[in-house]
Formats: C-alpha cells, structure tokens, sequence
C-alpha cells in the first residue's frame, strides 16, 4: 500500500498530567504527561517526543465513551486547544474541521452558515473526532453514522508523519481511519459532507411494546429516522419519527420545551433514579409512572434542535448491532429477560437502525442494522444485567458499539467483521510498534 503526503511539524504544549476520567466515572487514566495542541505541527512534534521518550500516545475527546478507548499511561493528547471550522466548501459541499472540535460548536457553526449535517447522535458534547473513531451515530433508514459523512482526514501517524486521506489519496488508509478507534495514528482534522439546512418534523408519540414490535418493519420503513425506548417492567414505548419537512419551522414553546427536555427527562428523571439506586424495589413502580409521563408533541425545526437533546442524568451503557431482521426477537428475549430476572432496571431500552455502510470497523459495516441499547443509572451495580443482556446479542451475531461496555475480544470480532482483517492489516503498516495501543485495542484488535 503506497502512503503519500507526508509533512513534519514542531511545537505542542505539554504538562504534568492529573488523572483523566471519562463523563461517567467508571474509566481513570493515569498518564505520565498530557499536551494540549492547537495545531497539527504541534500534534505531531508531541507524537514525535513521545516516540523518543517510548510513550505511548492516546487522544482523549470529552470522555463519553464507557470503555477505556482513551485510557492511557504514556502521553495524552487533550483536544481543548485543536478546535474550529477551518474550511466551508459550498461548491463542495464540505466542512473541515480540527479534530478537537465538539459537535456542538460544529452544529452551531453550520446552523449559522445555512448548513447541516445529514444525520447524527442524540447528543454532542463530543469531539468530532472521538464520534467518529468510536461509532457515534443516529438513527436513519437511509442515513448513516457520523464516520460515513466524513470525506476526507488527516492522520498523524506512529513516526509523526501528517497524511492526508480520502477515497482518492491514501484511499486504504481513509477506508480503515474514518472509524479507526484511535489504534491508526492521532486524527488532527476531518472534512464532513453537508447540505444546505432543512427542517424537519419530530412526532414523538407513546405506543404499546406489541404495537411497536408488530409495526417496526413498517415503521422503519416509512420514516427516514425512526426510534423508541421501551420502559423495562411494563409494555410501553415511546417512539419518534423524524421526517423532512418543508415548513414552517414550530419548535416546542419555550415552557412546554423544558417541560419535556428538561424537567421531565432530566429533573424528575434524575430524582426517580436516585430514588430508585437507593430502593431498588421501587423501580417497577417508577417506570409505570415514567413512562406515562411524556405525552405526545409534534414540532419542527432545524436539524440539530430535532436530533439532539440534553443528557444530564449520568449512567453506563452498552449497545449492540444487529441484523436489522434480529431485532425484534431479540428485544422479546430481553423483556422476557426483565420479567423473569431479579433485575431493576431505571432506565428505558433505546432501539434504533442504520443502513448498511462500507466502513470496515462500522457496527453496520455491510448489512442494515438495528441497534439496542441498554443504560443503568451511574452507581448502579450494572455488570450481572449488562452481561445477561450481552448473551442475548451475541446469539444474534451483534456487534458491540465500540465506545460502550462489552466483553468481546479480537477472536470474536474478527468473525463478526468480514474486513476485520483489512483494519488490522492497515494498523500493521501504519503503527508497527503499537505506539497508538493500549489494553482496550490490545482486547477488541489483538496485538
């Protein structure tokens, strides 16, 4: 495989480095300095010192990740100072960004140019670049995760070389690095594909677990971003049903808006799940209550105020992909899993879906996927749950989202990814001596 477009650079800002936790509390990392870039010349010089001093190097983004991606004990590239939309291409249809980005300046930035990305997360808080490289994405019947809209990048890699990549430069390298899971090298900018800004109208409506599984097919199929949450101990879902609109913009009033958003799903969320960690025999009880709480609303707005949402109630979470036609089996086993378990569950199961993408590491590389997602309250003994519910995933060929709790290895993901191979061969070429390794890629990528 030929590399082209290799650049040196000098610079960076290093300290004596404090412990780096993730947003939830359960990973810490204790490097032996962390460096604060604001450019690439400098991310580089501090990926070339790191190699002369034996360190190993990992990028930390805003910690929402649950599994240890980040974690490292050598040097820590922190993203505050790599930040801001280097480049809007209107011709093009892109925007370039540095990699320490958060989606929500990126959003903002775009909203104020008239543009938009095409889908993504439910919440961005996180760096462009840590969405990208753990699997960050929606829900959508035709469009995908935040990795899929990236068009083109630029990698540090193991010697402190810049590349550039896209389909037509280093175009074996932009396959594997768009979702690289920071094992490739140190990502210092990406470019995003974007649209000029549209509306769209949000149908949020409750409805019982038989009518969302019996109508899921038609349901996904008829509306371009489609999700519920089931309430674990009882038979309600609530759903939501994104759809372009052409106007005029309704956005939620100001009252009902934090009624919803904020006192609703955050306030008395918060304080129903604190009630319940503290007694958990009450949580069956809770969760009728909750979920008879959201009522349905319709609204319309811009892209980023329709499919994201604040998330303040701490927790931890795993999610798995399936085969888009596994889902519903699979969400009746976990129910009936609930029923029949002593398990207290505060928090609502999220399902969501993906069209089939090209990524090689991708949860939805190759087939149209459902994704079920499960959450438990922060302090919460979750690992008995989490690890019944990943028996459940795994006998439906699920893949684990890369950022959320699992127990898989290479053996297994090598078989649940057929160009799992083609990842692993770019990573020998590029990071030979594992500068960008740590336990977590030593697990999922082997060694």
């Amino acid at each position: 495989m030929a590399v082209s477009n290799a650049v040196g650079g000098s610079g960076g800002r290093g300290t004596n480095a404090a412990p780096w936790r993730n947003w939830a509390g359960n990973v810490t990392a204790r490097p032996a300095r962390s460096v604060t870039p604001a450019s690439t010349e400098e991310l580089a010089a501090a990926v070339r010192a790191a190699a002369a001093d034996g360190l190993t190097v990992k990028a930390a983004g805003t910690g929402h990740s649950f599994t240890p991606a980040a974690a490292t004990d050598g040097l820590l590239i922190r993203p505050e100072r790599l930040t801001g939309v280097r480049a809007v291409d209107r011709a093009a249809g892109t925007v370039t960004v540095a990699a320490g980005t958060p989606l929500k300046h990126l959003n903002h930035t775009l909203a104020a140019h008239g543009l938009s990305l095409t889908n993504m997360g439910d919440i961005m808080e996180q760096t462009v670049s840590g969405a990208a490289a753990t699997g960050t994405h929606g829900t959508g019947r035709d469009s995908a995760s935040i990795a899929a809209q990236i068009t083109a990048l630029e990698l540090v890699t193991a010697d402190g070389s810049v590349l550039t990549c896209s389909a037509g430069e280093n175009p074996e390298v932009f396959a594997a690095a768009r979702l690289g899971l920071g094992a490739l090298g140190v990502v210092s900018e990406l470019t995003f594909a974007v649209e000029p800004e549209f509306l769209l109208t949000a149908r949020e409506e409750p409805m019982a677990f038989d009518e969302v599984t019996d109508r899921f097919d038609e349901l996904v199929a008829e509306n371009e971003h489609f999700e519920f949450y089931w309430f674990p101990h009882t038979g309600s879902c609530n759903t939501k049903r994104n759809n372009r609109s052409q106007g005029p913009a309704a956005p939620p009033g100001r009252v009902s808006g934090w009624v919803e958003d904020e006192l609703l799903s955050n306030g008395v969320f918060q304080l129903a799940c604190t009630v319940g960690r503290a007694v958990p025999a009450a949580i069956p009880g809770i969760a009728k209550v909750s979920s008879r709480a959201l009522s349905a609303r319709t609204y319309t707005d811009i892209p980023y105020k329709v499919f994201t949402s604040p998330r303040r109630v701490r927790f931890v979470e795993m999610e798995y992909a399936l085969p888009r036609a596994a889902a519903v089996a699979a969400l009746g086993e976990l129910k009936a899993l609930v029923e029949r378990s002593d398990f207290k569950v505060s928090f609502p199961v999220e399902v969501r879906t993906a069209p089939a993408d090209d990524l090689p590491l991708s949860t939805a590389s190759g087939r149209d996927t459902a994704y079920l997602a499960v959450h438990m309250y922060r302090g919460t003994p979750y690992e008995a749950y989490f690890a019944a519910v990943e028996r459940i995933m795994t006998a439906h060929d699920g893949r684990p989202h890369w950022g959320k709790l699992h127990t898989r290895d290479a053996a297994y993901l090598a078989d649940a990814y057929p160009r799992f191979g083609e990842f692993t061969a770019v990573r020998d070429q590029l990071d030979p001596d594992r500068r960008f390794a740590n336990a977590y890629l030593r697990r999922v990528l082997g060694d």
